[in-house]
């Protein structure tokens, strides 16, 4: 498997879908970077030369920021919001959705699987033993 940017990249995928597993860069970001290489996006990532490795290693170093420096200002940003007690800084606090979204149905993903709610109360028949 290659390896760039401390992330090791499946090398069965194309490189343009493999290039997404690191954090920090997308689709898009990945098109951009191919095109700058002149590298085809349909070229399995495996299939790479260590010359090809060494140009997308440059480019994604100089040009973009990625992985543990993106992870550390996405955490101070959010540490900010909470010191100076904003309302997202509040939401963050409390772990619900900061951007709006509605909160009595539909927050699953940020509160866990949580249900409140009781059934009919009916209990199920007592089986025989």
């Amino acid at each position: 498997m290659p390896r760039l940017a401390g992330v090791e990249i499946p090398d069965k995928k194309q490189i343009r879908v493999a290039l997404t597993h690191i954090f920090g860069i997308g689709e898009m970001s990945s098109g951009k970077i191919l095109q700058q290489t002149k590298i085809n996006p349909q070229k399995k990532a495996g299939e790479l030369t260590t010359q090809e490795l060494g140009v997308l290693r440059d480019i994604i170093e100089k040009g973009f920021k990625i992985e543990g420096d993106l992870r550390r200002e996405v955490m101070t940003n959010v540490k900010r919001l909470k010191d100076i007690n904003s309302w997202r800084g509040l939401r963050h606090q409390k772990r619900l959705p900061v951007r709006g979204q509605r909160t009595s149905t539909n927050t699953r993903t940020i509160r866990g699987n949580v249900r409140k709610t009781v059934g009919s109360g009916k209990k199920p028949a007592a089986s025989p033993t």
